[in-house]
Parts: structure tokens; sequence; C-alpha cells
């Protein structure tokens, strides 16, 4: 019995300390301050307060060299859509573009207008190559992506001394015959533009086995379906940059460096010798004639070939010639 007391009385101890400690731990949770609102610092805000990304609103009468786009069709709106954002939100690629556009449209304009080329297509010259002398993995070259077997077809010198699709003014040219020869034949200037991209046997085969005969109607390969689409965004963007976010001076701008002309008709055995007698470096003569495409000129049959040479004090040449 007495082992039975000394149980309940341990059992009721243990009881007490529990309320005890229970009380503790409560007016230690009750006796803690309230959170205060912590003051927002600068280096606290997030990209958001200053940086928004949102949907772009697309122009209601988007055209591509006067021809409408189907703006009606939701399929169609979507990849209009598609090439918006992606050419809008990439901004440093569509601020060189304009900075590049700024030198060399004035080179294009004129040369498109008197070939009765809408001014529209200097912006497939962009899609083409970022107006950049560059080489594709087919081998397709310059501001116009012509190949080998085109410039050669049209006029171009082509070999390994001399590659005119180099030359920008001559390739466009070239883009300029090429593209009234296929806009005979498919009546439509948006189509012109697809087959520029594709080959036009590649655009008559899909037209053929789909039986349409409007750009918007095809479904074709990924590259070629979304190559008008593109040019219309960047036609935009471009024309109207600060619509889209842009904010650019001339300052910021790239310019063309004035420049005189040289003619020879004989070869030349040392470009780097060429260009000191015009106080300027390999490299700067290069930078002016990229279709000169070795350090010589062979020239066995003395054809007369023009060289642009930039005035004087517009670069650092260095210690020419030392």
């Amino acid at each position: 019995m007495k082992q039975v007391k000394n149980i309940l009385a341990f059992i009721g101890l243990m009881a007490v300390v529990s309320t005890l400690i229970f009380a503790v731990q409560s007016n230690e949770v009750d006796d803690k301050p309230e959170l205060q609102e912590v003051e927002t610092t600068e280096s606290d805000k997030n990209v958001a307060d200053t940086y928004q990304i949102s949907a772009i609103e697309i122009p209601e009468d988007l055209n591509f060299a006067g021809e409408a786009v189907p703006q009606e069709d939701p399929e169609i709106m979507e990849r209009v859509d598609r090439e918006f954002l992606v050419n809008t939100y990439w901004q440093s690629n569509a601020l060189l573009l304009m900075k590049r556009a700024n030198k060399y449209f004035p080179i294009i304009e004129p040369i498109l207008k008197k070939n009765g080329i809408p001014d529209d297509f200097k912006y497939l010259a962009v899609a083409e190559s970022g107006l950049q002398n560059v080489v594709s993995p087919a081998g397709a070259t310059g501001f116009w992506q012509i190949m080998r077997a085109t410039g050669k077809e049209y006029g171009l010198e082509v070999n390994s001394n001399v590659d005119e699709r180099y030359h920008v003014e001559k390739a466009t040219q070239v883009a300029c015959d090429y593209l009234n020869k296929w806009k005979n034949r498919f009546g439509s200037w948006t189509l012109t533009a697809a087959a520029y991209n594709a080959g036009p046997a590649g655009v008559q085969k899909y037209m053929d086995i789909q039986q349409v005969d409007d750009y918007y109607d095809l479904l074709l390969g990924q590259e070629t379906g979304r190559y008008v689409f593109r040019i219309l965004a960047i036609k935009e963007i471009l024309s109207h940059p600060e619509k889209y976010g842009f904010q650019l001076d001339q300052d910021d701008m790239y310019e063309k460096v004035p420049t005189f002309t040289v003619e020879i008709d004989t070869a030349v055995s040392n470009w780097a010798d060429f260009a000191e007698q015009y106080e300027i470096n390999y490299k700067i003569l290069k930078r002016h004639n990229p279709w000169l495409r070795e350090p010589h000129l062979n020239n066995v049959s003395r054809k007369k070939y023009t060289i642009e040479i930039p005035n004087k004090g517009y670069y650092r040449v260095g210690n020419v010639g030392k």
C-alpha cells in the first residue's frame, strides 16, 4: 500500500512540473516583440521594379512589300508573335542590327530602288546575314548569302583570289536580279522572299503538293516557315525602335568611313605594300575590300578592279612599313 502511495505522489509531482514548464514557455512566447517591417534598401529591390517583361502588342497593319499579312488567322498570329518576342527580347542582337543598318542601308537602298525592288527587301539581307560578311555551313556567302554557283551565274567573279559575293554593292545587284526573276515567276513578293531562302524549286514543290499559291497557306520547313515572319518583326523593330524600348542616339550608330577609289589593271604582288602607299595597313585595306581574298592579286587577264581607300585620319594604323 505504501508503494502505491509513492507512485501516485511521483505522478502528481510530474504533473505539477509539466504545468510550470508550459507556463514558462507561454510567457516566453508572449514576451517576444512583434516583427517589425524592415525598410527595403536599393540593393534589396527586385529586378522587376525597374525591368518589365511583357507581351508585345502587334501592329494591326503588318505587310511585306505592300502585301498584307492575314492577321485574322490565329495560326498566323502565333507565328508573328513568336518572331516579335524573340527579336524584341534578344536586345543585344537588335541593337547591333540597328547600328549596322545605319552604316549599310544607305548603300543597299538606292540599288534596290534602281532595280524596282521594294525597300522591305533590305530587311531580308538583315535576316540572312545580320549585315555581316558571313559564310553559312552550306557555303552561302556575304550579306545576301549567295551560293558560289549562283554568284557565277549572275556574273560575279568567284575564285580563291577574288570573291565578289563579299562586295556589298555587286552582291546587292545580283540579289536584285535574282529577286526580279522569281517575282516574275511567282507573282508575289512574299513567295519570292521565301524562294530566296528555300530556293525556287523547293517552294514550287511545296506549292504543287499542297495545291496552294500563297506563302501564308503553305506548310514549309521550320526555317522557311519562320523566314517572312522574322523579316516582318525585324522591319517593325528597326523602323520603330523606341516603340519596343530601344533608346539610341545618332552618336551610338556605326558610320561609313568616307573613301575614294583607285583603279588597277595589273597584278599586285603584296597588298600590304600596296596599302602602305596610302598610309593604311593590310587590315584596313581588307576591311574596305573584303572581296580580296588573298594577300596578292594574280590578274593575269589585266582586268580592271576598283579598290576602295579610306580618307586619311579615320584609323589608327600604327607604324606602317616599320
